[in-house]
């Protein structure tokens, strides 16, 4: 008894100190209770409790044999004293301001009730206080208050002490009628705070004016939100009513509206809510009894939830692309919201649902950036590995889509190039084997290089021979002129490796490259056990023996006439032949590849002087046709072509072919 008035003095006079010593004058308990009092008040629960356990026996034996055997330790005192005193887990209130007496006079006892508005972190009000205290003694809200008298009803609040948190919680509010029967309960926290049930945004209750309501007419207006019957929206409406048949059986809440006021509040529905309408809901909670309240069992089952959700969401993330575990995540998401919006909250129950839908979130930016790291350091392994083994453009398309590993091809139209360098068996009887590898790497590595550059694929070495192709497994319109365009780049770049060559005495080398353009079939070819990305088909073969003709006219890149439909506007080419290739019935025109664009004078000069004997040789004028290539020759004296026609000519002078001569050559050798 002693220790809960000297509680009550210390919640409500100042100094703590000063009313302590004025009650020890009173119950004459000792000063070694009073100075614990006064740490435990000054300077915390741990600090105080230390020095009272170590001294207990010399504290019991001064207060005498009674207290001793009511308190034989030190804990069962201070237990005692804090299930007993002001360890009560409503808030307390220091001080209070009380209504004018002018009010309070009117008013059938003690009918008094707080206003207090709590406001959670964000500054959102969610939650109103039904209780607060001083000491003991309880107050209610002025909504609880208003409610009470109106129905002449009492409350009950029940308290039980929790020995975790050492805090009397509230365990319940029971209202009961005059004859002590219980009526409902109010579901509150361990404060005595009950979560709002907002009707919605301001006005979905009558806002009357004051100057109204005292007013000594007959009628009255006020505003008020009502749902609009055919666009189901609410709006704000005035309505002109009764005064007495409005005012019949009606509760009030009086309060300031006006901006100015600054008694304005954050709620769920609006920014701007006036305080006073905010308890006015919590009156319309409790006369509906349309409580927002928490689950009973919500903590063992959120605990099951979340446990499964996070596994089996886990397991299905981590299996899924990113595309298809966001839509999974989103679902969920979404699924869970509408669960919490139109199940659990539709019925009156909060959920801490930010617990599920943050785990949602966290597990798939978690899951999905952990996939995307590793994958790409896996694919970064991966592609480093295969790219010094085939084209780039071969690792990207089987690191986009595995599948494209099985055995099997696609039907496509390419650019297929082949290169060879001329007298290799020649050059490799000069060099040892050591010195032939040196060779054949510094002429491979650019020219592959340049292969890759102009967005070509590697198919494969034959010894110093290069296939390419150009179109896959990455399709783009443009593959014959890459195809040129790397042909005419090889050539230029084998340029300086032959004077590089020279300076180290290495033997001097040349190529010949063949182009065509046709329909092949491109994919993985060879066995279950190995595989190469390659292409097959009739234009791959046709390829490969124009790259062997560029030897018969002395020329360095020959391309089919399907290739020279495909570039002709981009690049300068002559017309060398038709030619019937070896294995092939039906005969193909064939062009040199000259240059890029169309040319300077110097080549015209050679050049046009060609192409007109070649179209006297195709006339059988033979005579006339060997002077234009004479000309060519003087010109340019190395000219293949031209020394192939002018001896051709002049065996058709000395010995004219058939009638049905038609101009094509035909192929004995491959």
């Amino acid at each position: 008894d002693h220790l809960s008035q000297i509680s009550s003095a210390i919640r409500s006079a100042s100094p703590a100190k000063t009313a302590l010593e004025e009650y020890a004058v009173k119950t004459k308990i000792q000063q070694s209770l009073i100075d614990f009092c006064t740490r435990f008040l000054v300077k915390g629960q741990d600090e105080a409790l230390n020095p009272i356990i170590e001294q207990w026996p010399q504290i019991a034996e001064m207060e005498g044999a009674d207290f001793a055997k009511k308190y034989p330790s030190a804990e069962s005192w201070i237990e005692n004293l804090l299930k007993n005193t002001q360890r009560s887990a409503v808030s307390p209130v220091l001080s209070w301001t009380m209504n004018l007496p002018y009010f309070s006079e009117g008013a059938d006892g003690f009918n008094t009730g707080f206003f207090n508005a709590e406001l959670d972190r964000d500054g959102t009000i969610r939650r109103a206080h039904l209780l607060l205290r001083t000491g003991h003694t309880i107050v209610p809200s002025i909504a609880l208050k208003a409610f009470l008298l109106a129905h002449n009803y009492n409350a009950q609040v029940a308290f039980s002490y929790n020995p975790r948190t050492r805090l009397n919680e509230v365990e319940k509010i029971d209202v009961l009628n005059d004859e002590g029967e219980m009526v409902f309960s109010i579901p509150v926290d361990i404060q005595g705070r009950l979560a709002i049930n907002f009707a919605g945004k301001q006005k979905m209750f009558p806002h009357v004016s004051l100057a109204e309501l005292l007013s000594e007419t007959e009628e009255m207006s006020y505003e008020v939100r009502e749902r609009d019957a055919k666009s189901g929206e609410w709006r704000e409406v005035t309505k002109r009513v009764k005064k007495a048949d409005f005012l019949k059986d009606k509760l009030f809440i009086v309060g300031a509206t006006a901006v100015g006021i600054y008694d304005l509040r954050v709620t769920p529905f609006e920014e701007n809510f006036p305080g006073a309408e905010t308890h006015v809901n919590v009156l319309d909670n409790l006369e509906r009894r349309d409580f927002l309240k928490s689950h009973p069992d919500e903590e063992y089952y959120m605990i099951i939830g979340i446990v499964l959700l996070g596994a089996l969401l886990s397991i299905a993330l981590s299996h899924l692309n990113a595309l298809p575990g966001l839509t999974l995540a989103g679902a969920i998401f979404a699924g869970i919201s509408w669960i919490d919006r139109y199940y659990l909250f539709g019925q009156g129950t909060i959920v801490t649902i930010i617990l599920p839908l943050t785990l949602i979130l966290v597990l798939f930016f978690v899951l999905i950036s952990y996939r995307y790291f590793s994958e790409e350091r896996r694919k970064k392994e991966l592609r480093t590995t295969f790219a010094k083994y085939v084209s780039p453009a071969i690792v990207e398309e089987i690191l986009s889509d595995p599948s494209k590993i099985e055995l099997g091809g696609r039907k496509a139209k390419v650019t297929v190039f082949f290169s060879d360098v001329r007298g290799f068996t020649t050059i490799s009887e000069k060099l040892d084997p050591k010195a032939l590898s040196d060779l054949l790497n510094e002429y491979l590595t650019p020219m592959t290089d340049l292969v890759f550059s102009n967005r070509g694929t590697l198919d494969k070495y034959m010894g110093d021979a290069i296939m390419a192709f150009f179109g896959a497994p990455i399709p783009h319109s443009e593959h014959a002129k890459d195809a040129c365009s790397c042909a005419l780049q090889n050539l230029k770049r084998l340029d300086s490796l032959r004077a590089e060559f020279r300076q180290k005495g290495l033997p001097d080398i040349d190529i010949g490259i063949g182009l065509n353009t046709g329909e092949v079939s491109v994919g993985n070819m060879g066995s279950q056990t190995v595989r190469s990305y390659t292409v097959m088909g009739d234009a791959v073969n046709l390829a490969s023996r124009l790259e062997g003709i560029t030897k018969q006219y002395g020329v360095r890149i020959v391309i089919s006439e399907f290739t020279h439909a495909e570039v002709r506007q981009f690049f300068l080419c002559r017309e060398l032949d038709w030619v019937r290739v070896k294995g092939k019935i039906k005969p193909v025109k064939i062009f040199e590849l000259v240059a890029e664009g169309h040319g300077d004078a110097q080549i015209q000069s050679w050049l046009k002087p060609f192409q007109e004997g070649y179209q006297l040789y195709h006339q059988k004028q033979w005579a006339r046709a060997i002077s234009l290539f004479e000309q060519t020759l003087s010109v340019k004296p190395d000219d293949g072509p031209a020394k192939l026609y002018l001896e051709r000519c002049q065996n058709y002078l000395a010995d004219p072919p058939d009638t049905d001569w038609d101009g094509v050559f035909t192929m004995k050798t491959k």
